[in-house]
């Protein structure tokens, strides 16, 4: 090899080393960036919700009896903005609830379940609801729109504002944070829209177990 081919090798090498180490520097650039953002919403997730863990803490005793079955979070979980309609057909989301503590109830005419426990979160609505409270139950049929509101009236809840989402994303959406696994579902929810606590399954939501729960979430102050 001449001394000139062998000079163009060497800065070829050289050239290469370059170009490789610089890819190398901005693909760290950019993880960085996009898990050190992430690490941020997160942190800032943490933050908003750390009050509904001291509050979760603060309700855990209450979670016997009726509601023996509420589990406590124990980790900060800010709910995804759920999206669905009112009675009207105007789409709501969860995020309109912000500044009122909220218990979202997943529910369907299939679930036998939700048949029994309907009417007594009907009445825990008419107990307790108002301008800090509300029981949001939400319709997950995806074939007959109709017939979930002639199934309430059949159940005789008539203090709960009708809410659907024919497309059952909602539930979709809760079960890719771990919160649906079957119905119905029902999660105690903070004014910021943080888990307090969540119950896979029916609960006797007029029991006086239940209504002593809610109403300790609703008295404790929020930081």
């Amino acid at each position: 090899m001449t001394g000139p081919e062998a000079a163009a090798r060497t800065h070829a090498k050289r050239r290469l080393a370059t170009i490789v180490v610089a890819a190398m520097s901005g693909a760290t650039v950019v993880l960085a960036a996009v898990y050190g953002i992430g690490a941020l919403k997160r942190n800032a997730a943490d933050a908003a919700c750390a009050g509904a863990v001291e509050l979760a803490q603060h309700v855990a005793p209450l979670a016997r009896g009726e509601v023996a079955a509420f589990t406590i979070a124990e980790q900060s979980l800010r709910l995804p903005d759920l999206a669905f309609h009112d009675g009207k057909g105007t789409e709501r989301h969860l995020a309109d609830w912000r500044g009122r503590t909220v218990l979202l109830n997943l529910w369907a005419t299939w679930c036998v379940p939700c048949r029994k426990e309907m009417p007594a979160l009907d009445a825990l609505e008419g107990k307790l609801g108002g301008p800090t409270f509300e029981v949001v139950a939400v319709n997950i049929d995806t074939r007959d729109a109709v017939k979930p509101r002639a199934w309430l009236k059949e159940v005789g809840a008539g203090r709960l504002a009708y809410y659907a989402d024919t497309s059952a994303k909602v539930f979709q959406d809760l079960k890719m944070v771990g919160r649906a696994a079957g119905m119905p579902t029902t999660i105690l929810v903070d004014p910021a829209g943080c888990e307090i606590g969540t119950i896979a399954g029916p609960a006797e939501w007029a029991s006086e177990d239940a209504v002593k729960l809610v109403t300790a979430a609703l008295q404790r102050p929020q930081n």
